[in-house]
């Protein structure tokens, strides 16, 4: 038994360390360009303040890794799981590219479709995972609320900037 939790704990701290790989590849382009490029922007009056998007998407990261985590339990293996993990990789991937989009690129509209993306295959990655692990899924959501949240404010800054 203590193999079987020593290997849990494993899997688990191995969920979310990759799933804050994210968040480390998206600050290489993020954090040259907040006090540069993007303090220049014209921004909706519902931007929040720059120091809430770090801790924020810490716990995102933390969620969506007990998420993956949960779901890899129930097996990664099994025929109808592959394709939630599949649907996990790409959002995971298009969520580290996002940053390099928006602020590597500079480029709010190259930013506004690369989230829009993002936020149907988490959606898709949501509607997956429920059918493997209900708390899977729901763990997801306030990751999606956020994502919708940010593309709001993507959208806004491309409007507001073009």
């Amino acid at each position: 038994m203590r193999e079987a939790r020593g290997a849990q704990i494993i899997k688990l701290t191995i969920s979310i360390v990759v799933c804050h790989l994210a968040g480390i590849i998206g600050a290489l382009f993020t954090r040259p360009a907040v006090s540069t490029w993007y303090a220049t922007l014209a921004k909706p009056f519902f931007t929040p303040p720059d120091w809430v998007f770090a801790p924020v998407w810490m716990a995102l990261y933390t969620l969506m890794g007990i998420a993956a985590f949960l779901a890899w339990q129930k097996g990664v293996n099994q025929k109808q799981n592959q394709f939630a993990f599949i649907l996990f990789g790409i959002q995971w991937t298009l969520n580290a590219l996002w940053p390099l989009a928006f602020f590597g690129l500079k480029s709010p509209l190259t930013g506004l479709v690369e989230i829009s993306l993002l936020a149907f295959m988490i959606l898709l990655t949501i509607q997956r995972f429920l059918k493997i692990s209900k708390a899977a899924g729901i763990l997801l959501i306030p990751y999606f609320l956020w994502v919708a949240f940010a593309s709001g404010l993507n959208l806004s800054i491309w409007v507001l900037n073009r």
